[in-house]
């Protein structure tokens, strides 16, 4: 079996892994179904440290390939499926990817990048469903194709994901977890999802109902699944549509973005009534700032459950606050995590105190990192020294250590939710001491 699933499989084979517009996957048939995705994959050549893009949807060939790749040794590319086709065309070839993976959703348009002729590493390319008369290979006859037989010598393989600047192209954040190495087994993944998945339930249910290609839907989906959760998705957000799944499959954990939150609010007063929600334990949201009276409102409705984070594509996660907490301190974003360590620095690389603000630096005690694909000088801007990076926030921690955003050294523009992020804040080469 697997490494990241056959325990899971071996105790509980019938139970739904993974659940989308379409279907049910069992633990058992995926264990299956990923050992024969990590054999075909190794048989079209592709190893460890190699890349694959993936552009399915949220969709249960979504999750497989992302477990085949984690446990090959291919790095993965969740690429967001609303580009054109010359944009995913660049990022096949700026990650140099080996393999792609369609949704047949998407096949028009990634089989147009395909044939601009830029992407001449790309050896292997599948579509799942409906190929609609292009000359790609089907994803079932590829995995057919694979043993079902435990593969060995599994390795660490992690994402990269591509940020979605508003000028220029974007670039590929390869963290710590996207660079590991071959010498570092699958198993991290466990440790990373249990300890990710620690404030929900043991067990729960995952309803994703946002883009699986955004870093933090990935992580609140994949990390607690790895760990044990089932994961009900849909493909398109709709807000009754989510409460169904809630209650239908017992939904105990989701993360939502404040557009989200937003439409739920405003839900017809029936429609909120004839929601029963008793399984829902964990609410987690971030990715844009969400405006007070709304996030009021779902804890409200949902009661003292709904959390938030603050971080970054680059960063991950950096700070966290309870209802609790923040209708306390209606404003903040929460204390650092216990392995993060946050600094104000003002314009002169002078290391501020409590309540003043400045340009907001992070740290990460378990000496994680990330750079930019391919771009050198702008993982340099982004970093006052190594280990040691920025956002291009601008806030203050407070006499408790709450951090508060004031300002940004960088425009954003928030649409659909997400944060999209246009130029760096100035670079500063020395910390003064």
């Amino acid at each position: 079996m697997a490494t990241l699933t056959r325990d899971i499989a071996a105790t509980r084979p019938d139970e739904a892994a993974v659940i989308d517009d379409d279907g049910a996957t069992t633990w058992a048939e995926l264990d299956l179904r990923v050992n024969r995705l990590v054999h075909a994959f190794r048989d079209a050549g592709l190893g460890p440290g190699d890349t694959l893009a993936l552009i399915a949807g949220n969709r249960r060939e979504w999750f497989e390939t992302v477990m085949a790749c984690a446990q090959a040794g291919i790095i993965f590319v969740p690429v967001n499926w609303h580009l054109v086709a010359p944009e995913m065309t660049y990022i096949f070839e700026d990650s140099g990817s080996k393999a792609v993976v369609i949704g047949e959703r998407f096949v028009d348009v990634a089989a147009e990048a395909l044939s601009d002729g830029r992407s001449p590493g790309v050896a292997l390319s599948m579509v799942i469903g409906d190929r609609r008369g292009h000359d790609l290979l089907s994803y079932e006859d590829v995995l057919a194709s694979g043993s079902t037989a435990e593969p060995q010598g599994q390795v660490f393989g992690g994402p990269m994901f591509y940020t979605s600047g508003t000028t220029g192209n974007p670039k590929g954040v390869r963290s710590s977890l996207s660079s590991m190495g071959p010498d570092v087994g699958p198993e991290i993944w466990q440790l990373v999802g249990s300890g990710f998945s620690a404030p929900m339930p043991d067990n729960g249910t995952t309803i994703l109902c946002g883009p699986a290609y955004h870093s933090a839907q990935w992580a609140y989906s994949f990390l607690p699944m790895v760990a044990g959760s089932s994961v009900v998705m849909q493909h398109k957000y709709d807000s009754a549509g989510v409460l169904d799944l809630i209650d239908t499959h017992g939904g105990t954990n989701i993360h939502l973005v404040p557009t989200q939150m937003k439409r739920l609010i405003d839900l017809p007063e029936e429609r909120k009534q004839a929601y029963d929600g008793s399984t829902m334990q964990y609410c987690i949201h971030g990715a844009a700032p969400c405006p007070p009276a709304v996030k009021r409102a779902l804890i409200e409705w949902w009661g003292p459950i709904v959390n938030e984070y603050y971080g970054s594509t680059e960063g991950s996660i950096i700070t966290t606050i309870s209802s609790e907490e923040w209708l306390e301190r209606r404003g903040s974003v929460g204390k650092p995590l216990p392995a993060m360590e946050v600094m104000v620095v003002d314009d002169n690389g002078r290391q501020l105190g409590p309540n003043e603000s400045g340009t907001l630096y992070f740290r990460n005690a378990m000496g994680t990192d990330f750079e930019y694909h391919n771009a050198p000088d702008k993982t340099s801007e982004a970093h006052l020294e190594p280990g040691v990076f920025t956002t291009g926030d601008v806030g203050y921690l407070d006499d408790d250590g709450y951090l508060w955003l004031s300002d940004r050294k960088i425009d954003m523009i928030i649409s659909g939710g997400g944060v999209r992020r246009r130029g760096q804040g100035h670079r500063r080469r020395q910390l003064a001491r």
